[in-house]
């Protein structure tokens, strides 16, 4: 049997700080699993830069004319996370037999790759790398995680609980992976849809090694929500529901009003009341409409058909430009 080749596909957004401690990580651990006879030697370690503006693609350029292992892509701007691992994991179909995608901060343990590729060697088409605890998250961002991956299992979403982007992916996954088109990516929520033979693996999540974490509060609140509208409609049969019993009590309060209206009795309702109904059923219409709005505008986006992404450059290739999506 043929030693399968893997690459490390690493997505890259202004890492020029954290670049020169990982990149050295990244190919050790290329060079243990290639040593031990798991991987072929022809594996790689891709970077992915999605447009940074420091020097984080110069670094990369530098590493891949220091050792042959490492290659780098580049696009022509800044897509985000998803789109720059969608871009890796394309330029990797059709040339590997296998890709580890991982952040390039050093957070995730790297050496949880090992299990990976034993999982993968016994017949796994996707190795799941799952957090064992969340103890170096904040109280706020470990409670609001938990909250999400319970409110995305009560809307039908199926997804790994504590997985993020680290995982291996075979080529057969990468093939049918190709046939999923949408632009509004959520990439944790996709491969579990596509299915195979899958397995995890847990590992320590440890502090960022350099520089400062791209994925604030406002791009994490927006992944949480394209994970939501992109895996379930539930949001807009809630919206549904909720109108149906406001009309439903409004009829009933109607119907009071008119009851003891003809039995003479006075009806009074103070202007306060008056308003807060008002203000409450604004609200209510005002969070709907947003929420089918959300819905319509990623319509909208999808039937544009954008490429995903543009490749400006590769380091193997310094002449070519390419577009693909």
């Amino acid at each position: 049997m043929n030693k399968p080749v893997l690459w490390m596909v690493i997505p890259c957004y202004n890492e020029e700080a954290v670049l020169p401690e990982t990149a050295p990580m990244f190919l050790d651990e290329l060079h243990r699993l290639i040593s031990s006879g798991k991987i072929s030697d022809l594996s790689r370690v891709l970077f992915v830069n999605d447009g940074s503006n420091d020097s984080t693609w110069k670094i990369i350029k530098q590493l891949s004319g220091e050792d042959q292992h490492y290659i780098g892509i580049s696009q022509s701007r800044n897509r985000g996370h998803q789109n720059a691992l969608v871009a890796g994991m394309m330029e990797a179909r059709g040339k590997v037999d296998c890709i580890i995608s991982i952040d390039c901060d050093g957070q995730d343990d790297i050496h949880a790759m090992d299990q990976m590729v034993e999982k993968y060697l016994e017949g796994n088409e996707i190795v799941y790398g799952v957090r064992s605890s969340r103890k170096t998250d904040t109280w706020f961002k470990r409670n609001t995680a938990q909250l999400y991956y319970k409110i995305l299992e009560k809307l039908g979403g199926d997804i790994v609980y504590n997985h993020a982007d680290y995982r291996l992916v075979s080529s057969r996954v990468l093939d049918s992976f190709a046939d999923y088109h949408e632009v509004n990516l959520f990439l944790r929520g996709i491969f579990p849809l596509i299915g195979y033979q899958s397995a995890t693996v847990e590992y320590e999540r440890h502090e960022r090694l350099a520089g400062s974490s791209h994925y604030p509060f406002s791009k994490m609140l927006k992944l949480a929500i394209d994970g939501i509208t992109s895996l379930s409609t539930k949001p807009i049969k809630w919206i549904m529901t909720i109108g149906f019993f406001i009309s439903l009590f409004g009829l009933l309060g109607i119907i009071w009003v008119l009851v003891r209206k003809l039995a003479g009795f006075p009806v009074s309702v103070g202007w306060s009341s008056i308003v807060c109904l008002i203000l409450f059923l604004g609200g209510v219409q005002l969070l709907s409409t947003g929420v089918i709005g959300e819905y319509i505008g990623k319509t909208y986006l999808e039937s544009k058909h954008r490429p995903r992404y543009i490749i400006s450059e590769r380091t193997w290739e310094k002449q070519e430009r390419h577009y693909k999506g």
